[in-house]
């Protein structure tokens, strides 16, 4: 038998914020608030197949590139058009390094946690 990731926890200043933004681009749903902590996940409640995201209360500033990232990738656009929407929902530019002939966009969310956008498109 083998494990499963089943949550993915993301230490953050503003968990409100993020879970919000988060929402929007994973389009997920609110599951739990406890200790101002956040957990969000499939609306369908279906975390067998996602893995669920908690966002979790720190006070301690980001301070450097995360060593573990997020790679996403659109559902129903191409991937210009996705990345319009992800800038329109908060996430930015980020410049971690690359040549810029990448297939992919390195984005921040609106705490500056990295991840990328990349080209192929999956099924919802």
């Amino acid at each position: 038998m083998a494990c499963r990731i089943t949550e993915l926890v993301l230490d953050c200043r503003d968990p409100e914020e993020l879970a919000r933004f988060w929402c929007e681009v994973l389009d997920y749903v609110v599951l739990l608030r406890e200790d101002g902590d956040i957990e969000i996940g499939p609306p369908d409640g279906d975390a067998d197949l996602r893995p669920t995201l908690v966002l979790s209360r720190t006070d301690e500033p980001k301070t450097a590139k995360l060593p573990l990232h997020f790679d996403v990738n659109a559902t129903d656009r191409d991937q210009d058009a996705e990345l319009e929407r992800l800038l329109a929902a908060g996430a930015r530019h980020a410049d971690v390094g690359q040549s810029g002939d990448e297939s992919w966009h390195v984005l921040a969310d609106p705490e500056g946690n990295e991840f990328c956008l990349l080209r192929r498109r999956v099924s919802g």
